[in-house]
């Protein structure tokens, strides 16, 4: 268990916990929330290679990535001026097209974005 630290809550938080003013209620519902989420990036997730790991590392450097900007990865990919040797833009950007949004979180979460 971590010590107790002190957190912002921006909007996504304040909108989860609305309706609930017992600090223990709160902790609870962001943890399940934690909990749940990890189990989920543990499930989720693409088989990528380098070269495809690395454009989408490039379209991911623009900034924030929200979930707006993660249904767009793949418009983003086709769009990107990224090349390198072995990467098919067009496959890339199929396989993202098809992938359910939680692998899509997964894979920007796992690039550290």
């Amino acid at each position: 268990m971590n010590p107790k630290t002190r957190i912002f809550f921006g909007p996504p938080l304040a909108l989860l916990t609305e309706g609930q003013n017992n600090t223990l209620e709160i902790s609870g519902k962001i943890n399940r929330t934690a909990e749940r989420y990890l189990e989920i990036m543990r499930h989720h997730g693409l088989d990528l290679s380098q070269a495809e790991r690395d454009c989408i590392a490039h379209v991911c450097e623009f900034g924030f990535m929200g979930p707006q900007e993660i249904g767009a990865l793949a418009f983003d990919v086709k769009q990107s001026e990224f090349q390198c040797e072995r990467l098919d833009k067009e496959a890339l950007a199929a396989k993202l097209e098809t992938a359910s949004f939680a692998d899509l979180v997964a894979v920007v979460e796992e690039l550290g974005f």
